[in-house]
Protein backbone atom coordinates (compact mmCIF):
# COMPACT_ATOMS: atom_id res chain seq x y z
CA UNK A 1 0.00 0.00 0.00
CA UNK A 2 1.09 3.61 -0.42
CA UNK A 3 1.05 5.97 2.39
CA UNK A 4 0.13 9.97 1.53
CA UNK A 5 3.26 12.34 2.57
CA UNK A 6 3.00 14.27 4.74
CA UNK A 7 0.49 12.69 7.08
CA UNK A 8 -2.79 14.81 7.02
CA UNK A 9 -2.84 13.66 10.84
CA UNK A 10 0.41 15.81 11.54
CA UNK A 11 -1.04 18.93 9.89
CA UNK A 12 -4.10 18.10 12.31
CA UNK A 13 -2.33 17.51 15.08
CA UNK A 14 0.02 21.20 14.47
CA UNK A 15 -3.17 23.24 13.73
CA UNK A 16 -5.39 21.72 16.57
CA UNK A 17 -5.44 19.84 19.81
CA UNK A 18 -1.33 19.09 19.46
CA UNK A 19 -0.62 23.02 19.52
CA UNK A 20 -2.28 23.67 22.54
CA UNK A 21 -0.34 23.82 25.80
CA UNK A 22 1.18 20.92 27.09
CA UNK A 23 1.75 18.58 24.16
CA UNK A 24 2.59 15.11 26.15
CA UNK A 25 4.89 14.26 29.13
CA UNK A 26 5.69 11.48 31.15
CA UNK A 27 4.33 8.61 32.53
CA UNK A 28 3.66 7.97 36.62
CA UNK A 29 1.20 6.20 39.14
CA UNK A 30 -1.12 7.92 41.77
CA UNK A 31 -1.39 6.21 45.23
CA UNK A 32 -3.67 5.77 48.57
CA UNK A 33 -4.39 3.19 51.20
CA UNK A 34 -8.17 3.20 51.43
CA UNK A 35 -9.56 0.17 51.33
CA UNK A 36 -10.85 -0.63 47.47
CA UNK A 37 -14.84 -0.42 46.38
CA UNK A 38 -15.81 -3.84 44.95
CA UNK A 39 -17.71 -3.33 41.55
CA UNK A 40 -18.00 0.38 41.63
CA UNK A 41 -18.20 2.96 39.11
CA UNK A 42 -15.54 5.68 38.37
CA UNK A 43 -16.43 9.46 37.02
CA UNK A 44 -13.76 10.87 34.15
CA UNK A 45 -13.90 14.60 33.40
CA UNK A 46 -12.97 14.94 29.66
CA UNK A 47 -12.46 18.49 28.68
CA UNK A 48 -14.39 18.04 25.22
CA UNK A 49 -16.85 16.11 23.67
CA UNK A 50 -16.23 12.66 21.78
CA UNK A 51 -18.27 12.55 18.42
CA UNK A 52 -16.92 9.20 17.20
CA UNK A 53 -15.60 6.39 19.36
CA UNK A 54 -14.30 4.78 15.93
CA UNK A 55 -10.48 4.67 17.23
CA UNK A 56 -9.22 4.90 13.74
CA UNK A 57 -10.96 8.90 13.88
CA UNK A 58 -9.13 12.02 14.58
CA UNK A 59 -11.92 11.38 18.03
CA UNK A 60 -12.09 8.16 18.51
CA UNK A 61 -7.96 7.65 19.19
CA UNK A 62 -8.11 9.42 22.48
CA UNK A 63 -10.44 6.92 24.10
CA UNK A 64 -9.63 3.70 22.73
CA UNK A 65 -7.82 2.37 25.16
CA UNK A 66 -11.03 1.66 27.31
CA UNK A 67 -12.74 -0.69 24.14
CA UNK A 68 -9.40 -1.75 22.23
CA UNK A 69 -6.07 -3.45 22.46
CA UNK A 70 -2.75 -3.03 20.84
CA UNK A 71 -0.68 -5.88 20.25
CA UNK A 72 2.16 -4.21 22.50
CA UNK A 73 1.69 -1.54 25.53
CA UNK A 74 3.51 1.06 27.51
CA UNK A 75 4.34 0.71 31.02
CA UNK A 76 4.32 3.27 33.19
CA UNK A 77 7.83 3.78 33.20
CA UNK A 78 8.07 4.43 28.94
CA UNK A 79 9.19 0.34 28.57
CA UNK A 80 7.25 -2.35 26.00
CA UNK A 81 4.93 -4.90 27.32
CA UNK A 82 3.04 -7.15 26.55
CA UNK A 83 -0.39 -6.59 24.89
CA UNK A 84 -2.33 -9.02 22.53
CA UNK A 85 1.40 -9.98 21.53
CA UNK A 86 2.90 -12.32 24.16
CA UNK A 87 6.38 -11.58 22.18
CA UNK A 88 7.52 -9.63 19.24
CA UNK A 89 10.78 -9.12 17.21
CA UNK A 90 11.96 -5.93 14.75
CA UNK A 91 14.24 -4.65 12.52
CA UNK A 92 14.75 -1.64 10.84
CA UNK A 93 12.16 -2.84 8.23
CA UNK A 94 10.22 -5.46 9.66
CA UNK A 95 8.13 -6.47 12.89
CA UNK A 96 7.10 -9.68 13.60
CA UNK A 97 4.45 -10.19 16.89
CA UNK A 98 3.46 -13.43 18.33
CA UNK A 99 -0.35 -13.26 19.65
CA UNK A 100 -1.42 -14.50 23.58
CA UNK A 101 -3.82 -17.61 22.56
CA UNK A 102 -7.42 -17.44 24.00
CA UNK A 103 -7.94 -13.29 23.52
CA UNK A 104 -11.76 -12.66 22.17
CA UNK A 105 -13.31 -9.71 20.78
CA UNK A 106 -16.20 -8.41 22.67
CA UNK A 107 -18.90 -10.16 20.87
CA UNK A 108 -16.83 -13.69 21.71
CA UNK A 109 -15.54 -14.30 18.29
CA UNK A 110 -11.85 -15.63 18.73
CA UNK A 111 -9.14 -12.90 17.53
CA UNK A 112 -6.81 -14.27 15.15
CA UNK A 113 -3.57 -13.41 13.57
CA UNK A 114 -5.26 -12.58 9.97
CA UNK A 115 -7.97 -10.44 11.79
CA UNK A 116 -5.13 -8.51 13.37
CA UNK A 117 -3.42 -7.99 10.32
CA UNK A 118 -6.77 -7.12 8.57
CA UNK A 119 -7.23 -4.52 11.08
CA UNK A 120 -3.81 -3.49 10.28
CA UNK A 121 -3.81 -3.06 6.34
CA UNK A 122 -7.45 -1.38 6.62
CA UNK A 123 -6.03 1.47 9.07
CA UNK A 124 -3.09 1.89 7.08
CA UNK A 125 -4.55 2.37 3.58
CA UNK A 126 -4.52 6.07 2.84
CA UNK A 127 -7.32 5.78 0.71
CA UNK A 128 -9.72 5.36 4.28
CA UNK A 129 -7.77 8.66 5.15
CA UNK A 130 -7.78 7.62 8.76
CA UNK A 131 -6.36 10.99 10.95
CA UNK A 132 -6.16 8.86 14.31
CA UNK A 133 -4.53 5.89 12.87
CA UNK A 134 -1.97 8.07 10.78
CA UNK A 135 -1.31 9.44 14.12
CA UNK A 136 0.32 6.05 15.35
CA UNK A 137 1.36 4.48 11.96
CA UNK A 138 5.08 4.72 10.50
CA UNK A 139 4.44 7.31 7.70
CA UNK A 140 6.21 4.58 5.01
CA UNK A 141 4.03 2.31 3.09
CA UNK A 142 3.94 -1.17 4.81
CA UNK A 143 1.98 -4.74 4.39
CA UNK A 144 1.36 -6.93 6.83
CA UNK A 145 0.16 -10.96 6.66
CA UNK A 146 -0.74 -13.79 9.00
CA UNK A 147 -0.04 -17.12 10.07
CA UNK A 148 -3.10 -18.33 12.15
CA UNK A 149 -1.96 -21.79 12.71
CA UNK A 150 1.67 -20.39 14.55
CA UNK A 151 -0.44 -17.09 15.89
CA UNK A 152 1.80 -14.75 14.05
CA UNK A 153 1.66 -11.05 12.60
CA UNK A 154 4.73 -10.16 10.11
CA UNK A 155 4.83 -6.55 8.83
CA UNK A 156 7.17 -5.39 6.07
CA UNK A 157 8.23 -1.56 5.45
CA UNK A 158 8.91 -0.26 2.52
CA UNK A 159 11.43 1.42 4.04
CA UNK A 160 13.82 1.32 6.97
CA UNK A 161 12.01 2.99 10.24
CA UNK A 162 12.87 2.46 13.48
CA UNK A 163 10.30 2.49 15.68
CA UNK A 164 7.96 0.09 13.73
CA UNK A 165 7.21 -1.51 17.57
CA UNK A 166 6.25 1.35 18.92
CA UNK A 167 3.98 2.56 15.82
CA UNK A 168 2.29 -0.70 14.13
CA UNK A 169 2.43 -1.75 17.64
CA UNK A 170 0.39 0.25 18.96
CA UNK A 171 -2.33 0.89 17.56
CA UNK A 172 -5.66 -0.27 18.64
CA UNK A 173 -6.94 -3.10 17.33
CA UNK A 174 -10.50 -3.39 15.59
CA UNK A 175 -12.17 -6.63 15.44
CA UNK A 176 -13.87 -8.12 12.47
CA UNK A 177 -17.27 -7.38 13.22
CA UNK A 178 -16.51 -3.58 13.31
CA UNK A 179 -14.62 -3.89 9.91
CA UNK A 180 -17.26 -5.22 8.46
CA UNK A 181 -19.76 -2.38 9.40
CA UNK A 182 -16.81 0.31 9.90
CA UNK A 183 -20.21 3.39 10.41
CA UNK A 184 -21.18 1.25 13.51
CA UNK A 185 -17.50 2.47 15.19
CA UNK A 186 -19.14 5.95 15.79
CA UNK A 187 -21.39 5.07 18.59
CA UNK A 188 -20.30 1.12 19.49
CA UNK A 189 -17.07 -0.47 19.86
CA UNK A 190 -15.57 -3.68 18.55
CA UNK A 191 -12.92 -4.78 20.13
CA UNK A 192 -10.67 -6.93 22.58
CA UNK A 193 -10.22 -4.09 24.83
CA UNK A 194 -11.13 -4.60 29.22
CA UNK A 195 -14.33 -2.25 28.61
CA UNK A 196 -17.35 -2.08 26.28
CA UNK A 197 -19.32 1.15 25.27
CA UNK A 198 -22.69 0.75 26.43
CA UNK A 199 -24.26 3.91 26.54
CA UNK A 200 -23.25 7.19 23.59
CA UNK A 201 -24.91 10.59 24.78
CA UNK A 202 -24.69 13.08 21.83
CA UNK A 203 -22.27 15.81 24.28
CA UNK A 204 -21.70 13.37 26.88
CA UNK A 205 -21.51 11.44 29.10
CA UNK A 206 -20.51 8.26 27.50
CA UNK A 207 -20.37 5.22 29.60
CA UNK A 208 -18.51 1.77 29.54
CA UNK A 209 -18.72 -1.63 31.25
CA UNK A 210 -16.17 -3.72 32.25
CA UNK A 211 -15.42 -7.51 30.77
CA UNK A 212 -15.49 -10.09 33.33
CA UNK A 213 -13.49 -12.35 31.33
CA UNK A 214 -10.43 -10.29 30.49
CA UNK A 215 -7.03 -11.58 30.91
CA UNK A 216 -4.69 -9.66 28.39
CA UNK A 217 -4.01 -6.33 29.28
CA UNK A 218 -0.78 -4.87 30.11
CA UNK A 219 1.95 -7.38 31.10
CA UNK A 220 -1.12 -9.66 31.81
CA UNK A 221 -3.65 -7.81 33.40
CA UNK A 222 -7.56 -9.06 34.13
CA UNK A 223 -10.33 -6.94 35.08
CA UNK A 224 -10.49 -9.24 38.61
CA UNK A 225 -8.53 -7.31 40.90
CA UNK A 226 -10.29 -5.74 43.58
CA UNK A 227 -11.55 -2.33 43.17
CA UNK A 228 -11.55 -2.22 39.30
CA UNK A 229 -14.19 -0.17 38.29
CA UNK A 230 -17.39 -2.45 36.41
CA UNK A 231 -18.57 0.92 34.99
CA UNK A 232 -17.26 4.13 33.70
CA UNK A 233 -18.59 7.36 32.99
CA UNK A 234 -16.99 9.94 30.71
CA UNK A 235 -18.76 13.52 31.24
CA UNK A 236 -17.90 16.34 29.51
CA UNK A 237 -16.58 19.12 31.45
CA UNK A 238 -14.59 21.63 29.15
CA UNK A 239 -12.99 24.10 31.99
CA UNK A 240 -10.72 23.40 34.02
CA UNK A 241 -12.01 25.41 37.25
CA UNK A 242 -15.33 23.37 37.01
CA UNK A 243 -13.13 20.22 36.89
CA UNK A 244 -10.86 20.78 39.88
CA UNK A 245 -14.02 22.11 41.79
CA UNK A 246 -15.64 18.64 41.29
CA UNK A 247 -12.73 16.74 42.46
CA UNK A 248 -12.96 18.50 45.53
CA UNK A 249 -16.23 17.69 46.54
CA UNK A 250 -16.70 14.62 44.65
CA UNK A 251 -18.56 15.32 41.37
CA UNK A 252 -15.75 13.34 39.68
CA UNK A 253 -13.45 10.37 40.40
CA UNK A 254 -11.24 11.75 37.68
CA UNK A 255 -9.59 14.41 35.76
CA UNK A 256 -6.87 16.49 34.69
CA UNK A 257 -6.18 20.18 35.54
CA UNK A 258 -3.15 22.47 34.10
CA UNK A 259 -2.65 26.24 35.18
CA UNK A 260 -3.28 28.17 38.30
CA UNK A 261 -6.37 25.69 39.60
CA UNK A 262 -3.70 22.87 40.52
CA UNK A 263 -2.74 25.35 42.96
CA UNK A 264 -6.23 24.71 44.43
CA UNK A 265 -5.92 20.88 44.68
CA UNK A 266 -2.27 20.85 46.36
CA UNK A 267 -3.08 19.21 50.04
CA UNK A 268 -6.52 17.84 49.89
CA UNK A 269 -6.07 14.49 49.92
CA UNK A 270 -6.35 13.49 46.29
CA UNK A 271 -3.83 11.27 44.54
CA UNK A 272 -1.98 12.63 41.85
CA UNK A 273 0.28 11.65 38.57
CA UNK A 274 2.17 14.47 36.79
CA UNK A 275 2.57 14.50 33.21
CA UNK A 276 5.52 16.17 31.93
CA UNK A 277 5.21 18.73 28.96
CA UNK A 278 6.80 21.61 27.15
CA UNK A 279 5.11 24.84 26.70
CA UNK A 280 5.87 26.14 23.64
CA UNK A 281 8.11 26.21 20.83
CA UNK A 282 9.48 28.69 18.64
CA UNK A 283 10.12 28.93 15.27
CA UNK A 284 12.50 31.11 12.90
CA UNK A 285 10.90 31.92 9.42
CA UNK A 286 13.95 30.67 6.90
CA UNK A 287 12.50 31.73 3.54
CA UNK A 288 14.38 33.17 1.04
CA UNK A 289 13.93 36.88 1.29
CA UNK A 290 13.17 36.71 5.58
CA UNK A 291 15.63 37.93 7.51
CA UNK A 292 16.09 35.21 9.75
CA UNK A 293 17.39 32.87 6.77
CA UNK A 294 20.33 34.12 8.23
CA UNK A 295 21.82 31.53 9.96
CA UNK A 296 24.62 34.63 12.36
CA UNK A 297 21.54 36.39 13.06
CA UNK A 298 19.24 33.82 13.94
CA UNK A 299 22.23 32.48 16.57
CA UNK A 300 22.80 36.31 17.68
CA UNK A 301 19.02 36.27 18.44
CA UNK A 302 19.15 33.67 20.64
CA UNK A 303 21.91 34.66 22.22
CA UNK A 304 20.40 37.64 23.62
CA UNK A 305 17.34 35.39 25.50
CA UNK A 306 16.74 35.47 28.53
CA UNK A 307 15.80 31.72 28.45
CA UNK A 308 14.97 31.37 32.48
CA UNK A 309 13.16 34.66 32.73
CA UNK A 310 10.82 33.07 29.44
CA UNK A 311 10.59 30.17 31.24
CA UNK A 312 8.92 31.84 34.20
CA UNK A 313 6.90 33.88 32.52
CA UNK A 314 5.87 30.51 30.16
CA UNK A 315 4.95 28.30 33.32
CA UNK A 316 3.53 31.63 35.51
CA UNK A 317 5.91 31.06 38.16
CA UNK A 318 9.56 29.38 38.80
CA UNK A 319 9.99 28.05 35.51
CA UNK A 320 12.97 25.57 33.66
CA UNK A 321 14.09 25.88 30.18
CA UNK A 322 13.20 23.59 28.03
CA UNK A 323 16.46 20.92 27.41
CA UNK A 324 14.88 19.27 24.25
CA UNK A 325 12.14 19.51 21.32
CA UNK A 326 10.16 16.83 22.86
CA UNK A 327 8.69 16.60 27.18
CA UNK A 328 10.56 14.35 29.59
CA UNK A 329 9.77 11.03 28.80
CA UNK A 330 9.58 10.84 25.04
CA UNK A 331 11.48 8.33 23.59
CA UNK A 332 15.17 9.40 23.16
CA UNK A 333 14.78 12.20 25.40
CA UNK A 334 18.07 14.17 26.34
CA UNK A 335 19.60 17.27 27.66
CA UNK A 336 20.71 19.10 24.87
CA UNK A 337 19.65 22.87 24.70
CA UNK A 338 22.18 24.06 27.56
CA UNK A 339 24.97 22.56 25.61
CA UNK A 340 24.37 23.20 21.97
CA UNK A 341 22.10 26.80 21.58
CA UNK A 342 24.15 29.52 20.59
CA UNK A 343 25.47 31.29 23.95
CA UNK A 344 27.84 34.52 22.41
CA UNK A 345 27.73 37.85 23.41
CA UNK A 346 24.59 39.04 21.25
CA UNK A 347 25.82 42.61 19.66
CA UNK A 348 29.10 41.74 19.10
CA UNK A 349 28.14 38.32 16.86
CA UNK A 350 25.87 40.96 15.29
CA UNK A 351 28.71 43.71 14.24
CA UNK A 352 30.86 40.39 12.94
CA UNK A 353 27.88 39.26 10.29
CA UNK A 354 27.39 42.84 8.99
CA UNK A 355 24.81 44.25 11.24
CA UNK A 356 25.56 48.03 12.68
CA UNK A 357 23.33 50.37 14.88
CA UNK A 358 23.80 53.80 15.12
CA UNK A 359 23.40 55.68 18.49
CA UNK A 360 19.57 55.71 19.07
CA UNK A 361 19.10 54.28 15.59
CA UNK A 362 17.89 50.70 14.51
CA UNK A 363 20.11 47.91 13.41
CA UNK A 364 20.64 47.96 9.73
CA UNK A 365 22.86 45.73 7.55
CA UNK A 366 23.30 47.23 3.50
CA UNK A 367 21.25 49.74 4.46
CA UNK A 368 17.69 48.26 5.42
CA UNK A 369 16.61 47.58 8.90
CA UNK A 370 16.20 44.68 10.93
CA UNK A 371 12.32 44.64 11.52
CA UNK A 372 10.61 41.12 12.45
CA UNK A 373 7.29 40.12 12.57
CA UNK A 374 6.80 38.10 15.62
CA UNK A 375 3.04 36.53 16.14
CA UNK A 376 1.33 34.23 18.45
CA UNK A 377 -2.08 33.95 19.73
CA UNK A 378 -3.91 33.89 23.20
CA UNK A 379 -6.22 30.86 21.86
CA UNK A 380 -3.08 28.91 22.49
CA UNK A 381 -3.09 29.78 26.29
CA UNK A 382 -2.59 32.13 28.33
CA UNK A 383 1.43 32.49 28.73
CA UNK A 384 2.25 32.70 25.06
CA UNK A 385 1.66 36.85 24.66
CA UNK A 386 4.09 37.04 27.54
CA UNK A 387 7.04 35.43 26.29
CA UNK A 388 6.25 36.62 22.84
CA UNK A 389 6.01 40.07 24.42
CA UNK A 390 9.01 39.33 26.40
CA UNK A 391 11.59 38.37 23.43
CA UNK A 392 10.59 41.69 21.53
CA UNK A 393 11.38 43.67 24.37
CA UNK A 394 15.03 41.60 24.76
CA UNK A 395 15.60 41.90 20.49
CA UNK A 396 14.11 45.80 20.42
CA UNK A 397 17.17 46.52 22.95
CA UNK A 398 19.13 45.38 20.80
CA UNK A 399 17.88 47.14 17.83
CA UNK A 400 15.84 45.49 16.33
CA UNK A 401 12.27 46.60 15.16
CA UNK A 402 9.54 44.17 16.29
CA UNK A 403 6.02 44.14 14.96
CA UNK A 404 4.42 41.94 17.97
CA UNK A 405 0.93 40.60 16.60
CA UNK A 406 -1.42 38.74 18.66
CA UNK A 407 -3.69 36.47 16.50
CA UNK A 408 -6.57 34.32 16.20
CA UNK A 409 -5.66 30.55 16.21
CA UNK A 410 -6.94 30.33 12.76
CA UNK A 411 -5.21 33.52 11.75
CA UNK A 412 -2.20 32.04 13.03
CA UNK A 413 -2.26 28.93 11.71
CA UNK A 414 -2.80 30.82 8.01
CA UNK A 415 0.26 32.43 8.90
CA UNK A 416 2.08 29.55 9.06
CA UNK A 417 0.88 27.28 6.27
CA UNK A 418 -0.12 29.13 3.75
CA UNK A 419 0.87 33.00 3.74
CA UNK A 420 4.11 32.81 5.43
CA UNK A 421 3.82 36.29 6.55
CA UNK A 422 5.97 35.85 9.90
CA UNK A 423 9.40 36.11 11.14
CA UNK A 424 8.74 34.26 14.10
CA UNK A 425 6.32 32.23 15.39
CA UNK A 426 5.61 31.11 19.36
CA UNK A 427 3.39 28.20 19.00
CA UNK A 428 3.49 24.88 21.00
CA UNK A 429 4.99 22.02 20.27
CA UNK A 430 3.59 18.64 19.13
CA UNK A 431 5.18 17.00 21.86
CA UNK A 432 5.80 13.70 20.16
CA UNK A 433 6.58 10.49 21.82
CA UNK A 434 8.89 9.46 19.35
CA UNK A 435 11.72 11.77 17.35
CA UNK A 436 10.39 10.39 14.09
CA UNK A 437 7.35 12.92 15.04
CA UNK A 438 9.40 16.11 14.38
CA UNK A 439 10.69 15.49 10.77
CA UNK A 440 8.22 17.03 8.81
CA UNK A 441 8.33 20.39 10.61
CA UNK A 442 12.24 20.34 10.44
CA UNK A 443 13.05 18.72 6.83
CA UNK A 444 11.51 18.36 3.45
CA UNK A 445 8.77 20.63 1.27
CA UNK A 446 6.88 23.46 2.92
CA UNK A 447 3.26 23.46 2.51
CA UNK A 448 1.23 22.64 0.83
CA UNK A 449 3.35 19.51 -0.02
CA UNK A 450 4.96 19.28 3.43
CA UNK A 451 4.70 20.81 6.83
CA UNK A 452 7.63 22.45 7.17
CA UNK A 453 6.19 25.75 7.81
CA UNK A 454 9.05 27.51 8.58
CA UNK A 455 11.13 26.27 5.48
CA UNK A 456 14.33 25.03 7.72
CA UNK A 457 17.07 23.81 5.81
CA UNK A 458 19.51 21.79 7.59
CA UNK A 459 21.87 19.88 6.23
CA UNK A 460 23.37 18.10 9.20
CA UNK A 461 20.14 17.17 10.38
CA UNK A 462 18.72 16.00 7.48
CA UNK A 463 21.89 13.39 7.10
CA UNK A 464 21.54 12.31 10.62
CA UNK A 465 18.14 11.39 10.66
CA UNK A 466 18.82 9.35 7.54
CA UNK A 467 21.42 7.08 9.28
CA UNK A 468 18.69 7.41 12.52
CA UNK A 469 16.07 5.88 10.01
CA UNK A 470 18.55 2.94 9.47
CA UNK A 471 18.88 1.89 13.13
CA UNK A 472 16.63 -0.31 15.17
CA UNK A 473 14.25 1.26 18.07
CA UNK A 474 16.26 3.17 20.98
CA UNK A 475 19.27 1.46 19.16
CA UNK A 476 19.52 5.03 17.74
CA UNK A 477 19.06 7.63 20.02
CA UNK A 478 22.48 8.80 20.20
CA UNK A 479 21.92 9.67 16.51
CA UNK A 480 18.40 11.08 17.24
CA UNK A 481 20.10 13.41 19.65
CA UNK A 482 23.18 14.46 17.27
CA UNK A 483 20.43 15.37 14.96
CA UNK A 484 18.36 17.62 17.51
CA UNK A 485 21.54 19.34 18.51
CA UNK A 486 22.60 20.28 14.97
CA UNK A 487 18.70 22.12 15.21
CA UNK A 488 19.78 24.43 18.40
CA UNK A 489 23.33 24.63 16.98
CA UNK A 490 21.71 26.52 13.89
CA UNK A 491 18.84 27.90 16.37
CA UNK A 492 16.42 26.56 13.88
CA UNK A 493 14.04 26.28 16.42
CA UNK A 494 13.74 26.95 20.32
CA UNK A 495 11.55 24.67 23.10
CA UNK A 496 10.65 27.82 26.11
CA UNK A 497 10.02 25.58 29.23
CA UNK A 498 9.26 22.33 30.50
CA UNK A 499 6.03 22.31 32.40
CA UNK A 500 3.54 20.27 34.22
CA UNK A 501 0.00 19.32 34.34
CA UNK A 502 -1.76 16.83 36.73
CA UNK A 503 -4.38 14.32 36.44
CA UNK A 504 -6.17 14.26 39.34
CA UNK A 505 -8.08 11.05 41.69
CA UNK A 506 -10.75 11.42 44.16
CA UNK A 507 -10.84 8.17 45.79
CA UNK A 508 -9.57 6.49 42.76
CA UNK A 509 -6.28 5.45 42.23
CA UNK A 510 -4.63 4.83 38.38
CA UNK A 511 -1.61 4.79 36.44
CA UNK A 512 -0.66 7.15 33.61
CA UNK A 513 1.64 6.47 30.54
CA UNK A 514 3.03 8.99 28.36
CA UNK A 515 1.13 11.96 27.74
CA UNK A 516 -1.09 11.69 30.84
CA UNK A 517 -3.37 8.88 29.09
CA UNK A 518 -5.04 6.89 31.69
CA UNK A 519 -3.95 2.80 31.42
CA UNK A 520 -7.45 1.16 32.78
CA UNK A 521 -6.54 -1.80 34.27
CA UNK A 522 -4.24 -0.10 36.72
CA UNK A 523 -7.78 2.01 37.69
CA UNK A 524 -8.98 0.90 41.14
CA UNK A 525 -12.16 3.03 43.59
CA UNK A 526 -11.08 2.97 47.13
CA UNK A 527 -13.61 4.14 49.94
Amino acid sequence: MRRRTPPIALAAALTASAVALGGCGGSTTSSTTTPPVIRGTVRIAQAGETPSFDPYSAFGSSQAHFAYDSLVNLAPGGALVSGLASSWRATATTATFTLRPGITCSDGTALTATAVARALTYAGDPAHQLAGAQTVLPNVPFEASADDGTGTVSTTAAAPFPFLVRTIGRLPIVCPAGLGRPGSLDRATHGTGPYVLTRYTPGGPYEFAVRDDYSWGPAGATTKAPGLPARIVLSVVPQASTAANLLLTGGVDIAGVSGPDRARLTGRGLSTADVATVVGLTFFNHRPGRALSDRALRRALVSALDRRGLANVAVGGTGEPATDFGAEGSVCHADLADTHLPAQNAAQALRTAGWTRSAAGPLTKGGRPLRLRLITSPDLGPTLVPVAELMAREWTALGAEVDLVAESLPALVNAMYQSADFDVVVGSTPGFALPVGFIPFFSGPAPARGLNFAGVTNPEYDALVARALGETDTAGCATWNRAAAALFRSADALPIAQGRTSVYGYRTTFATTFGGLLVPTSIRLHQ
